[in-house]
C-alpha cells in the first residue's frame, strides 16, 4: 500500500520546495533586478508622475471632461512607454518571466504527476 501523507506533511514539503526556489539563481537575480529598479530614481520619478496623472484622469472623468481626460491618458501612455523602453525595465521583465516560467514548471510537474 502506498505511503500516505497528511496535509501538514504536504505543506511542510511545499515550504521546503518554496525555500529551494527562493535560493535559486533565477530568484536571486530577480531580487537584484527588482532592487535596482526600486532604487532607480529615474524610473521611480516616472512612476510617481504616472500615479499623479492617473488621479487627474479619474477626476477629469468624474467631472465629464473627457477631452482633457484623453490628453492625460496619452501622457500616461507616453510615460509608460518611456519606462518600458529603459534597459533596466526590460531586464527586469526578462527576469520576471524566467521566475514565472520556473513556478509554472513546478506547478505543471505536480499536476502531471497527479494525472498519472
Amino acid at each position: 500500500m502506498p505511503e500516505r501523507f497528511s496535509n501538514e506533511d504536504i505543506k511542510r514539503k511545499a515550504q521546503q520546495i518554496a525555500a529551494q526556489i527562493e535560493q535559486s539563481e533565477e530568484v536571486a537575480f530577480f531580487k537584484r533586478a527588482e532592487a535596482q529598479l526600486n532604487n532607480n530614481k529615474k524610473v521611480q520619478k516616472k512612476i510617481a508622475e504616472i500615479k499623479l496623472l492617473q488621479k487627474q484622469a479619474v477626476n477629469l472623468q468624474h467631472y465629464g471632461k473627457y477631452a482633457a481626460q484623453h490628453e492625460v491618458e496619452a501622457k500616461i501612455d507616453a510615460l509608460q512607454q518611456e519606462i518600458d523602453d529603459m534597459p533596466i525595465v526590460d531586464q527586469f521583465k526578462g527576469v520576471h518571466k524566467d521566475v514565472n516560467e520556473l513556478l509554472q514548471l513546478v506547478a505543471k510537474t505536480m499536476a502531471d504527476h497527479l494525472e498519472k
